[in-house]
């Protein structure tokens, strides 16, 4: 039997990558701080975005339409991530059974989300 892992030596090597890193990144920090430029630009401070220069406020208002659709679409997608660990259950024949059934309800579930949400309108984007 392998044993758990009880003592702090342990997880010394652990402990090292960790006091590593961390130093790594303090050096990388450090170093930026001091050899880089220090140059004061207005065009440094200007909201720059895909090229082009802005021509509008940046803090406009965005439909609470757009939010549910991102939202819902987040929620969609995170069941589908679901279905990878039912996939690789179907190979056990002891389990195949249940999980067909027990998924058949998760996608009835799903479906039936889906459908309220297409017929509320949530996914109309007008």
């Amino acid at each position: 039997m392998n044993e758990v892992a009880n003592t702090p030596q342990d997880f010394l090597p652990l402990l090292v990558i960790v006091v590593v890193a961390l130093a790594v990144a303090g050096v990388v920090i450090v170093l930026s701080v001091i050899l880089g430029p220090r140059r004061e630009l207005e065009a440094k401070s200007e909201a720059y975005e895909s090229g082009m220069r802005p021509f509008a406020d940046t803090r406009r208002r965005f439909p609470v339409q757009y939010y549910l659709i991102a939202v819902l679409f987040i929620i969609f997608d995170i069941e589908v991530v679901f279905l990878y660990p039912w996939a690789t259950t179907l190979h056990n024949d002891a389990l195949k059974k249940v999980s067909l059934a027990a998924m058949g309800v998760f996608m009835a579930v799903v479906v039936i989300g889906f459908v309220y949400e297409w017929r509320k309108g949530a996914l109309d984007w007008d």
